[in-house]
């Protein structure tokens, strides 16, 4: 299968062009005719398909090489298209809605009889999700209004956050593939379960726990299935099943006071290096200096979690661009927003940590 690449223009002021929209809709189409399409949305690129057509589904999951069982988000492009999907809407979920759509919040709840089990990965419930960016609602208005979407990434990599990494890991394999650009966040969306009471939250993201207990006027927290891989507690969430964004060298996060993390990194790395890997480290801009690796990848200023966020994704798939074998990244900051990325960057390095504390 050859991958039509789509490039948007925009206009000077960031709207889209005429001819934009005539790609787009030929590009919605093609999902109409049961085919995938990639496309950028504010948090990661995703790989949509029709996702009222089960034979779509299916598609998505042999495209990535993704277990079946591992549920699909559901994107919508307005919020009258949800009462198709879903059997029932929460008061939670109207107020959730209320403050965060269109943005980078998937809520569950629970389905309707017209969306498939093979979008759902088996479950009674469906993940939905309203995006804030703009080419993604006009292609999810031109497919029909209903597309079924996880990351666009061969299973197990890092999302892509630009449509570089998109072109590597699905060309031949989709239809094709829209650049829209670097996305803006950088982080798959949060995710919420509104079936229970009070909401859990299955994915941590931008949206955070303290931002949705604030709304909803009950506390919020995460599923302690994600928070602790040792508790036993099987995932319910999209993405949150398998290890899941790994870079191909082998990666280690180490945590502690700044001079102990400098110290055990840099041991680590003479002995990488004595053995003949090549080393990369990913660190904050202040202390990027204080490391002898082959690849030095800075994350943004200690705290500013945004940038780290935005950045993450593209600098695991760097490293891999430039052969290193060995990985070491600082920690993160394990509150608000931080704790996002610390979910992401744990499984990617399959949980292993080294404190030095």
């Amino acid at each position: 299968m050859e991958t039509e690449i789509i490039n948007i223009e925009r206009n000077k002021d960031g709207s889209l062009t005429d001819e934009d929209l005539e790609n787009i809709k030929r590009a919605g189409d093609m999902i109409k005719a049961g085919g995938l399409v990639a496309f950028p949305t504010e948090t990661v690129y995703g790989l949509g398909g029709n996702a009222l057509d089960k034979e779509s589904s299916k598609k998505i999951y042999a495209a990535k090489g993704r277990p079946s069982d591992n549920p699909l988000i559901v994107h919508i492009s307005k919020w009258d298209d949800i009462g198709k999907i879903v059997g029932e809407i929460p008061e939670d979920a109207q107020k959730l809605a209320d403050t965060f759509w269109p943005g980078p919040l998937t809520m569950i709840l629970k389905k309707s009889e017209i969306v498939p089990k093979e979008t759902t990965g088996g479950l009674e419930t469906v993940a939905v999700r309203f995006p804030s960016d703009e080419v993604a609602r006009a292609l999810i208005d031109f497919s029909g209004g209903y597309v079924a979407a996880p990351s666009a990434n061969l299973s197990g990599k890092p999302s892509p956050t630009e449509a570089k990494y998109v072109i590597e890991d699905m060309s031949g394999r989709i239809c094709a593939i829209i650049d829209g650009g670097e996305d803006e966040i950088g982080l798959e969306s949060t995710i919420v379960d509104v079936t229970v009471d009070p909401p859990i939250v299955l994915r941590p993201g931008f949206i955070t726990c303290e931002m949705l207990s604030s709304v909803l006027g009950k506390e919020i927290e995460t599923d302690r299935a994600i928070i602790d891989p040792k508790s036993g507690i099987k995932p319910k969430a999209p993405g949150m099943k398998y290890r899941h964004y790994a870079p191909k060298g082998e990666l280690t996060i180490v945590e502690g006071n700044d001079k102990d993390v400098i110290n055990t990194i840099g041991e680590l790395l003479k002995t990488d290096k004595e053995n003949g890997l090549k080393t990369g480290v990913m660190v904050c801009e202040e202390n990027s200096k204080f490391y002898d690796a082959d690849v030095v990848k800075v994350t943004g200023k200690r705290g500013d979690q945004k940038e780290a966020a935005h950045r993450l994704y593209s600098i695991l798939r760097s490293f891999d661009d430039e052969g290193v074998e060995r990985i070491y990244s600082e920690s993160f900051d394990k509150e608000g927003f931080g704790a996002a990325i610390m979910n992401r960057l744990l499984k990617a390095a399959g949980h292993k940590i080294i404190n030095c504390k």
